[in-house]
């Protein structure tokens, strides 16, 4: 059994990871009504990580004799009124994950709950990387985006991303 209140932060994770999701396919809709199928495309991928996340840690309390409630997940609130916009709330949302994932990683750590800190060291690894993308991004966009053939370029470079599901070992 997982520590209670451990167990509680890891499936209320998994409506964060799903609304992660769909904030990704939100902005995925916008870059695809703006004409930028590399964008839509880099957060059309994002958003099956973020399920993919979601479901990691499902298996993960199924796996530990946990009871998964599962939540209804709120609509993407966002607005995007340009293109720097909708890549600023994908970093600032990293940034959130990141938060929710040291708050279950302390509190594992404060119940002694190695089990579970050494499954979140994945993710936070994971965020690392995440930060990092939405980072460069954005700077590459603040580089690039103004001109209409560094824009052309940039949305090039995104649609040539495929999805590869994570390699976590549960």
């Amino acid at each position: 059994m997982l520590n209670e209140k451990v167990a509680a932060l890891c499936n209320e994770q998994i409506n964060k990871e799903f609304y992660s999701a769909y904030l990704y396919l939100d902005i995925a809709n916008y870059y695809a009504d703006q004409g930028l199928d590399g964008f839509a495309n880099w957060y059309t991928i994002q958003a099956q990580e973020e399920r993919d996340h979601a479901m990691l840690f499902l298996q993960y309390l199924q796996n530990n004799g946990e009871k998964v409630t599962l939540e209804a997940i709120a609509k993407p609130d966002k607005e995007f009124p340009n293109h720097r916009a909708a890549l600023a709330v994908g970093f600032e949302h990293e940034q959130y994950v990141t938060s929710l994932i040291n708050n279950i990683y302390a509190a594992a750590h404060e119940a002694r709950d190695y089990r579970t800190m050494q499954f979140l060291d994945w993710f936070v690894k994971e965020q690392g990387e995440e930060e990092k993308n939405a980072d460069d991004m954005l700077k590459k966009y603040d580089l690039y985006g103004s001109d209409p053939k560094g824009l052309y370029s940039l949305n090039s470079e995104l649609a040539a991303r495929v999805y590869s599901a994570p390699s976590l070992v549960l």
